[in-house]
């Protein structure tokens, strides 16, 4: 326990809870600035989606490759590169589009271009975050630090459309973009003062902490290498986990893109008030979130892994399809809001449970396996973006967003067939060595 009273482990997961929350910020003010991009670089619904989807594509390549290097380098250096590109996409995207390139087309090749550089920056964020958490905190106590950062990007979320709605409409959304380059720099200085890689090495962990988070790990799946970390695609656990992390994506993208132009071009609230209806789903999502980490937790310290993460993953994704389906049909508008509200802090009471589970499946190797596991997730973001106005266009917006209602069934399917309690156990290699 640390002087002030607050573990440690907690003290340096605050900085991990704030890069969740400024990487939200970033993440859904684009819908909003989207609003203002099309009507100024004349680009469409459609190519607005491309631009979307770009995000993902980035995102989706370097899952994997940022979980395998913030096992080889460490979440401290990891995040730090990836900060640097982070900002430096921020500033591209306030100087660049419309400016350089002559043509609609070039436009929509340079947005696609930043969107997929900014969406590789943001990929090692998450998985490296659950390979601290497998570190820095005790066994089965894993859902809740997890729940605790789907928390803070649910508060990013809420926040990004009232706030950059006004600064849009006074300044530009150039300018929304610049906003953060000295807040990244800022941040990102003190993720590399304060951060460190393990528990052991942080000066201010006592013993008598360090020895609570290492306690009971030996029954957990041991480092064998660096290298080993192959063997993880063709483990049926995670690969299954990926699998329903897709569905639950496929609504939390959903929203994550088009809930702002619902709000405005179907449901018909303006601008301003679509700013501040569009934080509602953020805001209950933020308060599910930790609750449910908070259930999983006790349900696995009661019922062990495998119930304790199946009943609020089962739970999340049947009340999520429940609700996008009633959200969607509602006659009021309001009540449609409150409805897909609930709809959403459904995905994020589920959102614990997945990484917990990954982590109790990984162990050691909890970055890479995350990374796999939220490739599976990230393809639904690539798939959403241009796939809803797409369908839009043929069957009407509430029938395709209605789609979500169905994928989030399935999910709720697979996590029958996911055991927890079925650990990755790698095969070593010979001359191996653990990293």
């Amino acid at each position: 326990m640390s002087a002030s009273g607050i573990p440690v482990r907690w003290r340096f997961f605050s900085v991990i809870f704030i890069l969740s929350f400024l990487s939200y910020l970033l993440r859904q003010h684009f819908p909003v600035a989207g609003e203002f991009m099309m009507k100024e670089l004349v680009i469409s619904e459609l190519q607005m989606g491309w631009i979307y989807g770009a995000f993902f594509w980035g995102y989706l390549v370097f899952q994997i490759p940022g979980g395998i290097l913030g096992k080889r380098f460490g979440p401290r250096l990891t995040l730090l590169v990836a900060g640097t590109v982070w900002i430096l996409t921020c500033l591209l995207f306030a100087l660049l589009p419309g400016r350089l390139e002559t043509s609609i087309a070039g436009t929509v090749a340079l947005l696609i271009a930043i969107r997929v550089a900014m969406g590789a920056a943001h990929a090692p964020i998450y998985p490296v975050q659950a390979a601290s958490v497998e570190r820095w905190f005790p066994v089965g106590q894993w859902a809740l630090p997890n729940a605790v950062s789907s928390t803070g990007l649910s508060l990013g979320a809420a926040l990004a459309a009232p706030i950059f709605t006004v600064v849009i409409l006074q300044w530009g959304w150039r300018a929304s973009f610049l906003v953060f380059v000295p807040i990244g720099f800022l941040f990102f200085s003190v993720w590399w003062w304060y951060a460190r890689n393990s528990p052991r090495e942080h000066p201010s962990m006592g013993a008598e902490e360090l020895a609570t988070i290492e306690a009971n790990r030996t029954n957990l799946t041991q480092d064998v290498g660096y290298g080993a970390w192959r063997q993880l695609l063709g483990h049926r656990e995670t690969l299954l986990l990926a699998a329903a992390y897709f569905t639950h994506n496929f609504v939390f993208y959903s929203f994550a893109t088009w809930f702002f132009h619902y709000l405005v071009n179907v449901l018909g609230f303006s601008i301003i008030e679509s700013g501040m209806l569009a934080a509602a789903p953020w805001l209950l999502g933020a308060v599910a979130a930790t609750m449910g980490g908070w259930v999983c937790d006790t349900l696995c310290g009661r019922l062990g892994p495998n119930l304790g993460c199946r009943i609020p993953a089962m739970t999340g994704l049947i009340g999520t399809g429940l609700f996008l389906y009633l959200g969607l049909y509602s006659p009021s508008p309001y009540v449609a809001v409150a409805l897909l509200s609930l709809c959403y802090a459904f995905t994020q009471f589920a959102e614990g449970s997945f990484w917990s589970a990954q982590i109790h499946l990984a162990g050691p190797y909890s970055a890479p396996a995350c990374g796999l596991m939220n490739t599976g997730g990230s393809v639904s973001g690539i798939i959403v973006g241009p796939l809803m106005p797409f369908l839009a266009l043929k069957i009407g917006w509430v029938a395709a967003l209605s789609t979500g209602t169905l994928v989030a069934f399935l999910g709720a399917v697979l996590w029958l067939f996911i055991r927890v309690d079925r650990p990755f156990q790698p095969r070593p290699r010979e001359g191996a060595v653990a990293l």
